[in-house]
């Protein structure tokens, strides 16, 4: 069953710049997919229109089984609130908030109550390596701790989808790698990971790569 699919999309910016051109791709729930190309390639473009942030300017896009072309804004942010995890380079954190409220304000949208939020997060942090660290704030973690903060936020609601751009461009490559590693671990359980990269070592640990350049899909391999 597909998680995802993009049939011919295009994304068109103002002044012409086309990101997209003519993409498609099906990914099969539980699929673990490192898209890699150089910058300006599309990869961030077809990732936001994946997790539906954005809409395509043409095309036909499918998430987790649900034609999204005529969902409203609501409809599209319930389906992000409880289907979608995300994961970026920048972690996202709130300065003021520990890390445990850092993971329970990304569920709050789900409708679930704050007890049941921070329960929640607990377990996430706790499956993340954090579990000593809850009342942390973000200043007092290190960058490897603040990646592995927004990954357990992303995690905490149990989506179906996890969707990562360049989650370890902040690291160092030691951290870099036990995040990758750690993403690997947490798809294993059953959901659809997809990670945009630009790194040919970590797009070489999926046993899915699509290759993009200049908006275009020029490469679907497995291992």
């Amino acid at each position: 069953m597909s998680a995802l699919r993009l049939e011919r999309v295009s994304k068109e910016y103002a002044g012409r710049v086309r990101a997209l051109d003519d993409v498609s791709i099906d990914i099969t729930a539980g699929d673990q997919v490192a898209v890699v190309g150089p910058s300006g390639s599309g990869k961030t473009t077809m990732l936001t229109i994946l997790g539906t942030l954005e809409r395509p300017s043409s095309g036909a896009v499918t998430v987790a089984g649900r034609d999204v072309a005529d969902a409203s804004d609501a409809e599209l942010a319930g389906l992000r609130a409880h289907e979608i995890g995300f994961v970026f380079q920048g972690f996202h954190l709130q300065e003021r908030l520990t890390a445990l409220d850092n993971v329970a304000t990304g569920m709050l949208y789900t409708g679930a109550t704050l007890g049941s939020r921070r329960d929640a997060a607990a377990l996430a942090l706790e499956r993340v390596g954090l579990a000593h660290r809850v009342a942390h704030r973000p200043g007092e973690l290190s960058g490897g701790e603040r990646q592995r903060v927004a990954i357990a936020r992303a995690l905490a609601k149990g989506p179906a989808i996890m969707l990562a751009d360049e989650p370890t461009g902040n690291l160092d490559s030691r951290s870099g790698a036990e995040i990758i590693s750690l993403l690997h671990d947490l798809a294993a359980d059953g959901a659809t990971l997809v990670l945009i990269t630009h790194d040919e070592r970590i797009a070489a640990t999926f046993p899915r790569r699509v290759q993009m350049r200049d908006g275009a899909v020029i490469g679907d391999m497995r291992a």
